[in-house]
């Protein structure tokens, strides 16, 4: 179990895998954001992590001698995952390869509410981030050191969201973690997108998940299940309070969160409302005027009398 304590250090959690721990804890990031050397003698880098001058020295000391990273693999275009990778890239001239920049990987519909100023989002977002290389979805990334690397295009935490498999091992990056269900928060987050996603992941016989935040998921499929039982809850509540009456966002987080700690129901409205620009986009819910964080909203063909 990673600790608060092992911030900076090198964990080895299996033959050609080691884990250090980003110096960035907080509500979302649990103890801080896990970055992963893959292989021996030439490795590859998922998730730099925080651009934090600590966090680089950290990761650069793990090398043994004669050790180079010659690839780093980002997840995702958040500032707690992608910062650091053009600075490393700079220092070991490796190559940074992503899905693509922050805005690929967004559904048309997302696409277009992005426009709107109504939508909000983009918490944490790292705008500025351009991999060297983009990776199609199920490419192959190979290495002497590490064999086969494949790229699973995973949109729904973040348009641009890539899992990453080796052998039998997932890096699941903010998709699937063991701490906490992931913030889905539009246009970068899709709730349609990160349901499929799930449902993807799962057709795969993993033997662990290693996530962005917190312990490696020993039962891949267990927990997989759970959080796509889990939103499937949310959604069915969220249909629940609205055949009793239209209403608002914010009143449908109160009504839904309400046991939600005070500091986490920003996040929780949020993943409110992806939810509810998905049940508009299957036609069982209707947003009066439009969609949007002050819309009202009602099942699809009911009737309120005012």
């Amino acid at each position: 179990m990673s600790e608060p304590s092992e911030i900076g250090l090198c964990v080895r959690l299996e033959p050609g895998l080691r884990r250090i721990l980003a110096p960035n804890p907080s509500p979302m990031t649990f103890r801080g954001t896990n970055s992963y050397l893959v292989g021996e003698g030439e490795l590859a880098l998922i998730d730099p992590g925080p651009d934090l001058p600590a966090h680089r020295a950290a990761i650069l000391s793990a090398l043994a001698p004669g050790e180079r990273i010659v690839c780093i693999l980002v997840t995702h275009a958040h500032l707690d995952h992608s910062p650091l990778a053009r600075p490393l890239a700079r220092l070991t001239g490796a190559e940074v390869l992503a899905f693509g920049g922050a805005e690929a990987g967004r559904s048309p519909v997302m696409a277009d509410l992005a426009a709107s100023a109504a939508l909000g989002g983009g918490e944490g977002v790292d705008a500025a981030f351009v991999p060297d290389r983009c990776l199609a979805d199920t490419e192959m990334v190979r290495g002497t050191g590490w064999g086969v690397i494949e790229a699973i295009h995973t949109p729904g935490h973040f348009g641009n969201h890539l899992c990453f498999g080796w052998e039998d091992r997932c890096f699941s990056g903010d998709h699937a973690m063991g701490w906490a269900s992931s913030l889905v928060s539009p246009p970068d987050g899709d709730m349609g997108a990160y349901m499929a996603s799930l449902k993807r992941l799962s057709t795969r016989p993993w033997r662990v998940l290693h996530p962005g935040h917190g312990d490696p998921v020993t039962d891949p499929a267990a927990r997989l299940e759970w959080l796509a039982a889990h939103r499937r809850q949310r959604e069915s509540a969220l249909l629940a309070e609205l055949a009793r009456n239209p209403a608002r966002l914010p009143d449908l987080t109160a009504q839904i969160y309400h046991d939600t700690p005070p500091a986490l129901l920003p996040a929780a409205e949020r993943n409110l409302f992806a939810h509810l620009i998905d049940l508009c986009a299957k036609g069982l819910v209707r947003a009066d005027p439009k969609v949007s964080r002050a819309a009202l909203y009602r099942l699809a063909g009911s009737v309120t009398k005012f």
